[in-house]
Parts: structure tokens; sequence; C-alpha cells
């Protein structure tokens, strides 16, 4: 039977979910047994051939820091971040790939037998990191047949699971990111409202403030530094995650502290971490009255509140959202595995919109009455020149096409016209953001668009942005006299871009590779 999966990409943790005969989604244990995976990698020293990817990658960090990477996913989509392994460039795609990769060696001991996987992100990620996401499942082998937002995962789980209804929102604090997402909820039937979040924000921040408390204590007691090496602070970052952990079920945690000056006991009180974390706390509080104010509601109006993402366990999150909401979160599924098994419902919701040939008629019937309508997360735009009409200046600005929150599918145009006579070139220029200064928006992409020569200023140019279902945007610029048309989509290479040669590149040194 084929395979329909779901799989949570996360800055700590990743999981794989497939659908059983009957349309519902189980977590694979990987070969260790587990359900979750540590994002962990490391090269191994012997074998230039060989990664080991999870625990084993995690304790390696303490033998060899240099040839370790976590926490990959806070750098995926951005073009500057790459490692030199053995002479090898590897970036943040190519990473992603190698744990997608163990994800799916582990899922079935036939690869091919994988119809379609749907990969999580972030609500808030750009298209430059969804895209990016979507290459590292490719660059894995995998069939990727779309991409979810993992606030929109969990609710899936959630609503198939237990009775949710109403204005829901979602709370999704995980290893590395943090998002707040609003939703409409009537039994099966899911419409999103809006998102927002936060990259930076998430349990390893959490795991910095308690290293510092850490550090602090010992500086204090012998003046002098906890950490002197790169694998003293692997050892340390690992010791912060217990302690931040064990304060989620006691109220205080003691551990050793090692070091050249001596050796020294601590104890961390859940009320010193609240403090430390406070400041953490009150930034995704802001994120939610943005969502409220966007989604033009108040607190008294959201029926429910789920949690998703393991921090969100943290007592302090559910201490202040039963006392903004007034009453407390929903913590009835598992906050880690919620996400893979939301997007491998996904999967099979978007094979049955697709291809539904291929999905067996007990999955079919599992998932018939579920319907989900999803939202362009941010607003897109392009930068011109229009005149002004109290100075009759040309003024540079953003023109937003696509408005956030717009329900998908959606697709917008908007007409502009050249600026000078003879004009043979524009450049085009595709933002993010609601800002109409260009100065406060994203720019996620340039382009040159050739145009023909001799003709007069204001030929016009029409601009059209669509956003799919699948999470993919597309845009067309096209010159209405000559029928010239630019169409843009978004890739990666070293600059930001994946041509195809790179690609294939790329595709044979993740194959070369062998995962453990």
């Amino acid at each position: 039977m084929a395979i329909i999966a779901g799989i949570d990409l996360g800055t700590t943790f990743s999981a794989l979910a497939v659908l059983n005969d009957i349309g519902k989604p189980e977590i694979i244990p990987n070969a260790d047994g587990d359900r979750l995976t540590p994002s962990a990698i490391f090269f191994d020293e012997e074998n230039s051939e060989l990664v080991r990817i999870g625990v084993e990658a995690v304790n390696s960090r303490y033998l060899n820091v240099e040839r370790s990477v976590r926490w990959i996913k806070r750098h995926i989509g951005d073009p500057k971040f790459s490692i030199d392994i053995d002479g090898k460039q590897w970036n943040a795609v190519d990473l992603s790939a190698l744990i997608l990769k163990k994800l799916k060696q582990e899922c079935s001991d036939d690869n091919d037998q994988i119809a379609g996987a749907v990969i999580s992100v972030p609500a808030h990620f750009d298209e430059i990191r969804r895209k990016a996401t979507m290459d590292a499942g490719r660059l894995a082998g995998l069939n990727v047949i779309a991409i979810v937002n993992e606030p929109v995962a969990a609710a899936l789980y959630y609503a198939t699971t237990r009775e949710v209804n109403g204005k829901v929102m979602v709370y999704d604090l995980g290893g590395g990111t943090f998002d707040v997402t609003i939703m409409d909820v009537n039994g099966s039937d899911m419409d999103i409202l809006c998102s927002q979040g936060d990259h930076a924000l998430g349990g390893i921040d959490f795991d910095k403030k308690v290293l510092e408390i850490m550090q602090q204590r010992y500086r204090d007691q012998y003046n002098d530094e906890l950490i002197c090496t790169d694998e003293d602070r692997a050892k340390y970052e690992d010791e912060a995650e217990d302690i931040k952990k064990t304060l989620s079920r006691r109220d205080v945690a003691k551990k050793m502290l090692y070091s050249k000056s001596g050796n020294m006991r601590i104890e961390v009180t859940r009320e010193m971490f609240e403090q430390a974390i406070s400041s953490l706390i009150d930034r995704s509080e802001i994120l939610i009255e943005v969502a409220l104010e966007e989604a033009k509601l108040k607190p008294q109006d959201i029926d429910n509140v789920l949690l998703v993402g393991g921090s969100s366990r943290i007592p302090l999150v559910q201490k202040r959202l039963t006392k903004k909401f007034g009453f407390p979160p929903e913590t009835g599924v598992n906050l880690d595995e919620c996400v893979a098994l939301g997007a491998a419902v996904h999967a099979g919701l978007t094979l049955l919109r697709d291809n539904p040939e291929i999905v067996p008629a007990g999955i079919s019937g599992g998932l018939k009455d579920i319907n989900l309508k999803d939202v362009c997360n941010h607003s897109y735009g392009t930068i011109c020149a229009p005149i002004d009409k109290k100075t009759g200046r040309r003024i540079v600005q953003n023109r937003i096409i696509l408005q956030k929150n717009t329900p998908l599918p959606c697709e917008q145009s908007q007409r502009f016209y050249t600026m000078a006579e003879g004009q043979t070139e524009l450049e085009l220029t595709i933002t993010q953001g609601e800002d109409a200064q260009p100065e406060f928006v994203n720019k996620i992409a340039t382009h040159k668009f050739e145009l023909p020569p001799d003709r007069p200023a204001g030929c016009p140019i029409q601009v059209t942005y669509s956003y799919d279902v699948n999470q993919r945007m597309h845009c067309k610029f096209h010159d209405i006299q000559s029928g010239n048309v630019l169409e843009v989509d978004f890739c990666l290479d070293n600059n930001g871009k994946l041509n195809e040669s790179n690609s294939c590149n790329k595709i044979e040194q993740v194959e070369l590779v062998k995962v453990e």
C-alpha cells in the first residue's frame, strides 16, 4: 500500500507520521524505538561518508563540536550559512535533507513506497524558507506534495480526535520557533483567520536563560568561567535543557557543575526560571494581541486555546494563558507529536484533492468529511513609483498585491506602467510585508524584465500574484503591448536560489552519504 506521510521537521526534534488503513495518523518510531528523533547531525570522524542523526549525534557533540550540527531550522533559507566538513560545503537545506533522509529511511524498508509527503513549517515562514524546506525534502528523495503551517497541522489533529468548536487559538511554542494562529472551527470544517510568529523564540531561548543562571552562579562562587571550551558549552546546553524540563514538573532542579576552578552543586527554582524567561513570554503575548487585532477579536471571543510544542508545557505559559483568556488551555494530545500527525492528515487531504486514484478506499473514507480553508500568511507586493497627486512628483512605495489573510487559493492582479520613453528594462522586486514604505518590508526576490525598444512612457505591465492551497506562490509579469511574460517561482542557490545544476549536484551529495 502507498504510504502517505506527514513530517514535523523541528528545530530540536523531528517526527514522521503515516496514515493507517482507515485514515488515522500514527507516529513511526525510529530505529531506537523512539517516537521523536533529535534534529542533530554528527559527521563521523573515521568514515567521511557516514552521518549520524539523532541521540547519538547529540551525545557526540561532547567529543567534537566542529563536526556537529544542531538547531539547523533557524538557518534554513539563509544563503550565508554553510559549514565545511572534509572539504564539502553543507548549507541548511542540505543538512535538513540529511535529517529527512533518516526519517524516510526508517519509515519503510522500501523508500519508494512513500507516495506523498507533507512537511510542516512555522506559519510565519517567508517564501524563501518555505521553498527551502520543500527543496530539503526533494534532496532527501521525498515526493513533497505540499507544506503545511504547523499550527494548522496541529489543529487538524486536535479537531479529528476531540470536540473542538468556535473561535480557536493555537499557541505553538516549539524548540526554536513560536506561532499563534486563530481559526474558526465547526466540527471538521476549519477556516484559518490569521497567524503571527517569531522565528527566534522557542525552547532553546529558554535554555539559554537557564545557562546564564548556571554561569552566573559559578562566577559568584569561584570568580571564574564555567564554560572554557566548545565541548563544555555543548554539555551545559544540554544540562540547561534538562533543568528546564525538570522545572515543568517540579519546583526545584539540582545539578553539579564541574570546571577548572572547582565543582559546585546548584539549585535552580521554578521562580528563578520564570523570572528569567518572563520577557520571552511577554514577546509571545504581544504576538497574541497582534493576532487578535487582525482577527478583530478580543480575548473573551476565544472559545478554545490549543497548546502545541514541547515548550508550551512550561507552567508559566499555561498560567499566563489562563489569566488572559479566563480558562485553561487544552492539553489533551501529545504536544510533541500533534504537528506530524496533523501533517499526515493534510497529506491525505492533498492527495484526495490532487490525485485521488492513488488513495486507498479506507483512507479516503476516513478523511472525506474534513474541510480545511487556509489563508495567505503574509502580504506580497512590488516596488513602484507612482506620481503623488499633491506634489506631482514620483514617490517610491511598496504596493501590496496579495493581502495577508486572503483565503487560499487566491490570485490578484494590478496594472502598472513604464516610467520613461524608450525604457527597455524593468527591475521587478517581490516584497513581503504590510508597510507602504519599501524600507520596512522584506525584498524576497528581484528580477530583470526585458522590454522592446522605442516605445513611449506609460506602457502597461500586468502583475499577477497567486498562492495555491499547497502553500506555493507564483508571480507573473505581463507586458501587455508586446506579449512578453516573465514568470517567477522561488528557488535557492548560493545567492538564495537553487538552480537545476546545483540541485543535481546536491542530490548526489546527499545520496552518497549513509545516515544512521
